[in-house]
């Protein structure tokens, strides 16, 4: 390979290794792969193994063989890395719903407004006491109350603490965080162009023009993007839908830029637009693995940028910087929590977790300082410091743990903040709602049995949708989206589709996500009902079998025999059947198959 194509594909190639060693390394290890990617950054960049780089003949060889391992300039990722943040609060607009905001809206607006507010305020005072002045130390208040959203979810899903009260209420802190990243961003724009002009006047013409944007972005969206992706999914191309998916992203995020807006802004708009329709789940599947992949090489590249030579030679204050970020926050959630009548011992939990600064913290800061904004020493001084802080993630978690340990609190006083998928607990999937699945749906919900259907074919999705029936367009047979259906807390699982191979994809794809769910499905015929209790279904009813057992029912009873000796009789010929088809109690799968080639079973 030429040397200058190598070069071109340098950087990916060196994310992708990154990617495929600290993902599963730090996953064993039970540590945040966003740590991982981080220290990759800092390895990797110009200030770290780059720097001796820089050294024509390094290490005695000419060139400098460390030129092809590192990343020479932290920029040249930085428009890729930056669609990290955006398909994350894609992902986020997509999880939000107004019923959601509302069942949370105490927590969400009332005590999250309440912590950014307060710790904005304190780091901003502390700030001005120290030196810095009045717009960078109001810029340093608003980037540093945030918190890391990327880390804390995934560390307290780790330790099966995210369905806990301190996990519920820090959840609903760090959305309303989330929700401020878009603000704060228009208001470091504002105080950037202020210069020798009022700030009140620039900060009410930035936020009537990006409300005048954002409104025209919502009503061009809802008339335009539920007919796109039914379109799309009409083509049935996974490839058209992906990209679709990206399309939207992308494609809104490039719109709210060129309004003078964040493209963080355009693509969270973009989720909560597309949050309330049939093609939610299916959307969350495939774009799921690039924010991930995105969202890793935004840190690889804020660790690339990081100028350890800060923390090196000012380690005292730096450091002082990081504990002081934890402290003010930590002490901000204690004392505010008990307000909103949380126990004492998980405001503290809460409070040590949302100490630490985030990762929007690092956006804040670098649109100040394009512009112009804040002093690079002491924005330099501020990203160190956070990256510290993030770091000490897992280990405030566990301290926070250990702290609310106590008499086990009344957990319903707090059940509002629970996902939906966690309220809906006693809810059925049912896969695939033609005829057959519909039938099934209706006799769930005469018993007062919440239901949830999926199906595939889009025209179908849509007329069930627009009737009021909770349905979503998807492929069932991926793990990745039955999870996202909510199939974790479902009471059952119903599987209606009329192709034998599909059902049988969806019943082991299930099956290997919850080995104790009550599973029944359509089969076709004998052998495929043998078939799906192999892999392991409740249930299976055959259609030939089913059918064959009302035409004698009919029969019977219209010649005259009682109809509770015809019912008898029909109950004791199916557990019959039943017992005969499930190879694991009497490994008869043989005798089945012979039984049918003879017609002894119907079909």
């Amino acid at each position: 390979m030429h040397p200058t194509a190598f070069a071109d594909y340098k950087n990916a190639l060196l994310f992708l290794v990154t990617a495929g060693v600290v993902v599963p390394l730090f996953r064993r290890l039970k540590v945040s792969p966003v740590i991982g990617f981080l220290a990759a950054g800092v390895a990797l960049g110009p200030f770290g193994l780059g720097r001796w780089a820089q050294a024509p003949g390094g290490f005695g060889t000419a060139p400098n063989w460390l030129t092809y391992v590192t990343i020479a300039d932290a920029q040249d990722i930085g428009p890729v890395a930056e669609l990290g943040v955006v398909f994350l609060l894609f992902m986020i607009g997509l999880e939000l719903s107004f019923e959601r905001l509302m069942r949370m809206r105490r927590v969400l607006f009332g005590l999250g407004a309440l912590q950014v507010l307060l710790s904005a305020a304190f780091i901003a005072a502390i700030a001005v006491a120290l030196g810095v002045g009045n717009v960078p130390a109001l810029e340093l208040g608003g980037a540093l109350a945030l918190s890391s959203t990327a880390i804390v979810i995934p560390v307290l899903a780790g330790r099966k603490r995210l369905n806990s009260i301190a996990g519920r209420a820090v959840f609903a802190i760090l959305l309303f965080q989330d929700l401020c990243v878009a603000p704060l961003l228009i208001l470091v724009g504002a105080l950037g162009r202020g210069a020798g002009t009022s700030v009140e006047g620039q900060l009410l013409v930035t936020f009537a023009v990006a409300l005048f944007a954002i409104g025209l972005i919502i009503v061009a969206g809802r008339l335009v993007l539920r007919p796109l992706f039914h379109m799309v999914a009409v083509a049935g191309s996974t490839e058209f839908f992906m990209a679709a998916c990206l399309l939207v992203v992308i494609g809104m995020a490039l719109i709210t830029a060129a309004s003078g807006l964040s493209m963080a802004i355009g693509a969270f708009i973009a989720g909560l637009l597309l949050a309330e329709t049939e093609y939610r789940r299916e959307i969350e599947v495939m774009i799921e693995p690039f924010q991930g992949l995105l969202l890793g090489l935004f840190f690889v590249s804020v660790g690339a940028a990081l100028d350890l030579s800060r923390l090196f030679g000012h380690p005292v204050e730096v450091v002082a910087i990081a504990i002081g970020i934890i402290f003010v926050k930590a002490l901000v959630v204690a004392l505010a929590a008990p307000a909103f009548k949380f126990p004492w011992r998980v405001a503290c939990e809460m409070g040590l977790l949302l100490g630490p600064g985030g990762e929007f913290a690092f956006v804040v800061l670098g649109a100040a300082l394009m512009a112009k904004a804040m002093p690079v020493e002491t924005a330099e001084s501020a990203m160190v410091a956070v990256t510290l802080s993030m770091l000490a993630i897992p280990l405030l978690t566990r301290l926070g743990e250990a702290l609310s340990r106590a008499p086990r609190q009344d957990e319903l006083s707090f059940a509002h903040l629970a996902p939906p998928m966690e309220i809906a607990a006693s809810r059925v999937l049912i896969v695939g709602y033609g005829r057959v699945g519909a039938l099934v749906g209706e006799l769930l919900a005469m018993h007062d049995i919440a239901f949830v259907a999926i199906d595939q074919d889009p025209s179908l999705v849509k007329r069930t949708r627009d009737a009021g029936q909770a349905i979503y367009y998807g492929d069932a047979a991926r793990p990745e989206f039955l999870r996202r259906a909510g199939l974790a807390s479902a009471r059952g699982l119903v599987v209606t589709m009329d192709q034998p191979s599909a059902v049988e994809h969806v019943v082991g794809a299930a099956r290997a996500e919850r080995p104790d769910l009550t599973i029944v499905a359509r089969a076709r015929d004998a052998i495929h009902a043998s078939r799906l209790y192999e892999l392991g279904v409740t249930d299976a009813v055959p259609e030939t079998i089913e059918a064959s057992l009302q035409l004698s029912e009919a029969v019977l009873v219209d010649i005259g025999v009682p109809m509770g000796e015809v019912i008898a009789s029909i109950h004791e010929k199916r557990d019959s059947f039943r017992r005969l088809l499930q190879p694991a109690r009497n490994g008869e799968v043989r005798a089945i198959r012979a039984s049918t080639r003879k017609g002894k079973i119907g079909g």
